[in-house]
Formats: C-alpha cells, sequence, structure tokens
C-alpha cells in the first residue's frame, strides 16, 4: 500500500513510501481508509515538539474507514462497515485511571499516529474496541475532523463548564466546530484570533461568534470561561484577565510555548487553569451522538494523500479556515 511516514525525528515532513498492507491481530479491524483529518497534534508529531514518537510512523488520528477484515477474537463489528479511528488507540484497562473512567490519562495509553501506525495511508489497522461509530448523516471528509478537533475540542468545551459567555482563542478547526455547539445551546461565544489574522475573524463570525476580535483585544463583556485552542502559552495570562471570578481557563492543546509569570491577583477570586489531556471513548459516544443531533457543518479543504506535506504546511503557516482532510 501507499502511505506517508514519518522517517526522521524532528525532520518536519513526512515520507511516500509503498509497505506491506497491515495484517489485522485478534483484536484488530483492518480498514480502507476513506478520509483522514489533518490535526495540529500531527504537526508537533512531525515537527519533533512530542517526544517519545514511534519512528517511523504513519502520522493520522482522525480516521475515516470502512471495515476490510476482522480478527479472530472480534465480535462487535463486521466487514462493510464504516467506522472511525481516533487518537486513543489503546489503553491498558487494569490501572487506577482506566478502572475509574479515565482511560485518557493511562499511563500505559497508545496514541494512534504517534505510536501506533495512523492513517496517512491507504490502509490501517486499529483495535476494534477503540474504534467508534460515525453519524451517517455525515460524508467521509466532513466527519473526519470530528474524531480529533471534535472529541478534544468537546471534552475541553465540557471542562469550561455552563457560563453563558465562552472565549475561544485561537480559531480553527476544533474552534469553528465547539462555537457551533455553544451557539447550539444558547451561549455567546467571543472569538480570538492572533494579531492581522483578519480571516479568523472572519470565519468565527460566519459560524456564529457573537464577537470577534484580536487576543490582546478586550472583549465587551467578561468572560465566564476560556479555551485556548492555540498553542502560545502567553495567553493564559491572557485569558485570566478576561475571565471574571470563579472563572475558568481551559488548555486544549497537547503541546504548548512555556507560560510566562503572571501576577497572582489574575489568578485570585477562585479563577481556575485546566488542561485537557486526549479523550476517552465515552467523549467519543457522547460528542458523536450530539453532531448527530445538532448538526455541525465541518468547513473542510480536501487533499491527495500525495499531499500530505502541503497540508501540514498550510496548516504550520494559518492558511486554513477549517480543517484539511487527506483523501487516499
Amino acid at each position: 500500500m501507499k502511505a506517508m511516514s514519518l522517517i526522521q525525528f524532528g525532520g518536519g515532513r513526512v515520507v511516500a513510501v509503498e509497505t506491506d498492507k497491515p495484517i489485522p491481530g485478534p483484536t484488530d479491524v483492518l480498514v480502507k481508509v476513506l478520509a483522514c483529518g489533518v490535526c495540529r497534534t500531527d504537526l508537533h508529531v512531525v515537527d519533533g515538539e512530542l517526544p517519545h514518537p514511534t519512528i517511523p510512523v504513519v502520522p493520522g488520528h482522525e480516521i475515516v474507514g470502512r471495515i476490510e477484515a476482522v480478527g479472530r477474537d472480534v465480535t462487535t463489528l463486521v466487514p462493510g462497515t464504516r467506522i472511525g479511528i481516533p487518537w486513543l488507540g489503546w489503553s491498558c484497562g487494569v490501572c487506577d485511571f482506566c478502572r475509574s473512567d479515565r482511560e485518557n490519562l493511562c499511563p500505559q495509553a497508545r496514541y494512534t499516529g504517534y505510536q501506533l501506525d495512523g492513517g496517512y495511508a491507504e490502509f490501517a489497522v486499529a483495535d476494534a474496541s477503540f474504534c467508534v461509530p460515525l453519524p451517517a448523516r455525515y460524508d467521509d471528509v466532513h466527519v473526519a475532523p470530528l474524531l480529533c478537533a471534535g472529541l478534544i475540542g468537546y471534552r475541553a468545551y465540557r471542562m469550561a463548564g455552563p457560563g453563558a459567555r465562552l472565549g475561544i482563542y485561537g480559531f480553527g478547526a476544533a474552534a469553528h466546530i465547539i462555537t457551533q455547539i455553544a451557539v447550539h445551546q444558547g451561549r455567546d461565544v467571543f472569538a480570538f484570533a492572533a494579531s492581522g489574522d483578519d480571516q479568523a475573524l472572519t470565519f468565527a463570525r460566519e459560524v456564529g461568534a457573537a464577537w470577534a476580535g484580536f487576543s490582546n483585544e478586550p472583549p465587551p463583556d467578561p468572560l465566564d470561561s476560556a479555551i485556548i485552542f492555540a498553542p502560545v502559552g502567553s495567553l493564559v495570562p491572557e485569558a485570566l484577565s478576561r475571565v471574571k471570578q470563579a472563572g475558568v481557563v481551559v488548555c486544549a492543546g497537547i503541546h504548548m510555548s512555556d507560560i510566562p509569570s503572571f501576577p497572582y491577583r489574575l489568578l485570585w477570586e477562585e479563577r481556575t487553569i485546566r488542561s485537557v489531556a486526549n479523550l476517552t471513548r465515552h467523549d467519543a459516544r457522547e460528542f458523536l451522538e450530539l453532531a448527530a443531533e445538532i448538526p455541525l457543518n465541518t468547513h473542510v479543504q480536501s487533499y491527495p494523500l500525495a499531499d500530505a506535506n502541503r497540508a501540514l504546511s498550510d496548516l504550520r503557516l494559518g492558511r486554513l479556515s477549517g480543517a484539511a482532510v487527506l483523501v487516499p
């Protein structure tokens, strides 16, 4: 099969390879990849910002695939079914975290496109119990971003709490999905983008933000909570200065530059800083059921599999509104 593989840690690009079609193990499924989203986490893996990836590795963890074969112990899935393969590829099931519905924190967990080969390929394998059903109302390309931008974004959104005014820093794939959910639930979204990024401000307004401005601007009203999708540590004290008493600031990325020191008064009055780590299968079920009801309008730009480096570059340089999706 054809695949785009990371063969050098921190190399900044993937390489076209031809390799053997994978064989499913006893608990695995083999899927023909129909589409695979390009996530900022892929960029962190390719650029060497996340430690200890498997090398070589095929990136990609927003995989939409149709099952071609199942392992001998798989009884819940059958060939022909369309499924999603997300970031969490395996957890041990026996540690304290797994036994308390926090498998996202399992110390032995393995992740798709990082330690396990992912979806920048014509075929992929995954543990059947970590695959997720997909809403039928979305086509392959438009459902792909829901599998990480949507899932991680939704976990961050729940952690932000139920306040009426939500700030979102960094307006890309995850932000445009979560904005639609917040608006659907009657909340006001205040969108913040990097200085000079007028395209992001326009995009935010198009998907329902009540206000959009640059990250160093004050919103028209104090925020109840804020989610930071941009991997920029200096946005933490900035967001803290915009949330009111008991406000919550959620750091939603797997990687972020260092947070600078800031005066204690920004944290005082019971403000909270939280981080989001990975996702659980419960997150996936809950979010995808919600996505089937609303529905969400995912803005995507499709690329051929061979153009994976161009998609990564467009994401790196901020040339995308919405999400990039590879189509083998």
